[in-house]
Formats: C-alpha cells, structure tokens, sequence
C-alpha cells in the first residue's frame, strides 16, 4: 500500500508538541478498527463457497471487488479532491460510517453477486479511511514522520487480520465476522471525530490533475519507482488474501482432516501471520529514515521473495517448519510499503505529486484485482507447493526496477 506524503524534502526539527504521541496512538487505533472491513470477505469465505457453492476463483473475488472498490474510490476522490475540500477527520469518520454499512450487508447478502456489490462498498469508502489517516499522521510529525507513517501502516496491517481472528473463534459464523467488523469502523469514526485535532504542520494541497498525468508518465525516476512498488503490491495482496487457504489446504494435507475442519486453525495461523507486519511496519518507517529508503525497500523485497520461494518446501509438513518462514514473510512483506510512497515524492516536482501518487496507487490496486484471481488457477494447475513460490517473481521485478531507478538518481545528481 501507498501513504500520502507530505513534502518532497524533510522538514528540519525535532517534533515537539506535547500531544503528537496521544494523536498517532489515536489515529493508530483508529486505523485498526476501521481496516478491519478489508478482508472479511476473504476470511469468511470458505463458509460462503459452501453457501453459496462457490468456485476459487469466486471466493477470491471477494477481495478483489474491495479491490476495485478501492480504485474507483480513490479516483473520485481525487478528480473532485475531497481532502483538499473535506476536513480530513470528518472525510474519514463519514467514510468509516458508510464502509461499516456497506460491509454488513456481506452478513445477510442472498447471494453472491449481492455480497461482491457489498465488498466493492466497502473499498469504495475504505478509500476515504486509510489516505485521510497518513495526511493527519503527517501534520503532528516532522522529523519523524517515516515513524509516524509506518506506526499508523502497521495498525491497520493488524486491522487487516483482525477478521480472521474473530474467524478463529469457536462457532463464529459470517454475521458475528461481519458485523464485529462493521462496528469497529463505527467506532474509528466516533474515535477520530471526538478525539482528533490536526497537528501543527500543516501542508499545502496537492490536488490530482488530470493534464499531469502525462508529464508524470513520461518520468523516468517516476516510472522506476512504480515498477519497485508494482511488484511489492502483487505479492502483497496475494499473500495477504490467500495465506488462509495455504494453511488449510496444508493442515489438511499433514494430518487427512478435511479443508473445512482446518479452516479455523487456518484463520488463527493466518492473523499471526498478517499482524506480525504491523511491527514490520514501524521497523521499516524507521529504517528507511536510517538507511535510505532504496536500500530498504531492496532488503525487503528479498527477503519477501525468499520466503515465498521457501514456503513451497514446507506444504504439508509440521508447523514448527511452515509458521516462522510465513512469519518472517509476513513481516518482510509489508515493510516497505509506506516507503514507495516516499520515492514517489522524490521522483517528480511538488506540484505532480498528489497527481503521481494516486497514479501510482490506481495502478497498483488495479494490478492487484489480476495477481489475486491468478492464484486460483494456478494453484489447481501446480499445487500450492509451486503456486506460492511464483509470487516470487514480483519483488524480483520490484528489485530490478529499483536498483535501476538507483542508477537513474546518480546520473542525474551526477550530470
């Protein structure tokens, strides 16, 4: 995922105000229980596939409508620049409010295409949760802002598995799953409309243009930087919607129970798993402060693509073998997320860049509705011992492109 930015250049300093850290750990908490509408789709899928006599590839449109939902969100808000218009604290709680209610309807949905209608809601307002946070993080933090921007990724990377541990629970059914959910975005709303003020560094507006859209395009650093970004998302989302299944599909294959019966297990491993990227997150925010944010992403992205390569070996074997490969790629995975948003930044001039980002994230998301209903097909064609190991090839892709925009950026500091 992708994190508005607020300056191309750091802002000297140190970060003094009194109240910046009960305001990251407000927005924090917030952005854990308003992204918690993400993936229960995903996570009550194996109860709707019997329901509703679903095939793989069905189930995994139900992530991929958040997906596109997402998307289109986040291109309205952009063409009619809502957060340049809409106080970001009542944005987010008016779409937290209307993502609770478009996602419950999953819990009493007849069918399946009513219940795809209620995931694309539900990405469709999820577009107005999770930029608007990144913007009022950024406003209480300058000096460390890469902290602040990867403490608030990594509370909604937990928010993101949350759903598959109220799976996990004994007897819980889809409406316990849904509307759990659902609430805990009504209560982010309450949280950040009572409890939220903007900080004292303000940024100027960063509107989308559509008559920079080709200029952005055209730029190389830009490019390059999408591509690293491109890659890291269509393993990401991947792995995030069909780790579950993985370790079904492994229990069953270990111990002869059935897929069904081990999908709770399956959940449980599945939030670990997923929430262990939130303390990713906060690593990765500080490290590429420290280290450079090139260097980072680098180091990331191999050692997500290394897990996904060994994971293959661990199908159907003990647990004390596949869990803490999954859990070192859950945590590499997401690391480096909020990052790429930064080499976007860097990459084109002040004015492009609200433009390049929404771009950049409209292509990653779209990328992601292909990658997610690949798996399905190949999984059957292969074997989750070899489907997993094949989503190796996007940090790969994500590495070439940026060591080379690393060769781009010492050309042109060079000339």
């Amino acid at each position: 995922m992708t994190a508005p930015v607020t300056s191309n250049v750091p802002l000297p300093g140190p970060d003094i105000h009194p109240d910046r850290w009960r305001m990251l750990v407000l927005l924090a908490v917030a952005e854990l229980l308003g992204m918690s509408l993400w993936f229960t789709g995903s996570a009550v899928g194996p109860i709707l596939q019997t329901r509703w006599q679903l095939t793989g590839e069905q189930v995994g449109w139900l992530t991929t409508m958040v997906q596109l939902g997402f998307v289109a969100g986040t291109a309205v808000s952009a063409v009619l620049n809502l957060a340049d218009i809409v106080p970001a604290k009542r944005l987010f709680a008016a779409s937290a409010t209307l993502g609770a209610v478009g996602s419950a309807w999953l819990a009493f949905a007849p069918g399946f295409g009513s219940g795809l209608a209620s995931r694309f809601a539900a990405g469709f307002f999820l577009a107005g949760v999770y930029p608007p946070a990144m913007k009022m993080a950024a406003t209480w933090f300058r000096a460390r802002r890469g902290l602040a921007v990867g403490a608030v990724v990594g509370a909604l990377t937990i928010g993101k598995a949350g759903p598959y541990l109220v799976h996990a629970l004994p007897g819980v059914g889809v409406v316990p799953v849904v509307l759990t959910a659902s609430a805990s975005a009504a209560v982010a709303a309450l949280i950040v409309l009572i409890g939220y003020r903007d900080g004292p560094y303000p940024f100027a507006p960063r509107p989308f243009s559509w008559s920079l859209v080709s200029s952005v395009l055209r730029n190389r650093e830009w490019r390059l930087s999408t591509g690293g970004y491109l890659g890291h998302i269509a393993e990401l989302y991947c792995f995030w919607t069909w780790i579950p299944a993985f370790f079904a599909a492994s229990l069953s294959a270990q111990t002869g129970a059935s897929i069904a019966a081990s999908s709770a297990e399956a959940s449980l491993l599945a939030f670990g798993v997923i929430a262990v990227g939130g303390i990713g997150c906060v690593w990765g925010g500080v490290a590429g402060d420290r280290i450079g944010r090139e260097r980072l992403v680098t180091w990331a992205m191999a050692a997500s693509g290394t897990c996904a390569l060994l994971i293959g070996l661990t199908f159907g074997r003990s647990l004390w073998l596949l869990v803490p490969i999954a859990l070192v790629w859950g945590f590499f995975v997401i690391a480096d997320s909020a990052q790429f948003s930064v080499l976007v930044t860097e990459s084109v001039p002040a004015h492009a860049v609200g433009t390049a980002l929404t771009v950049q994230t409209s292509l990653g998301f779209l990328l992601t509705t292909f990658t997610i209903q690949a798996v399905p097909p190949v999984e059957r064609a292969v074997g989750w011992a070899l489907a997993f190991p094949m989503l190796a090839v996007g940090p790969a892709l994500g590495i070439w492109s940026i060591q080379r925009l690393v060769v781009a950026r010492y050309d042109r500091l060079s000339a």
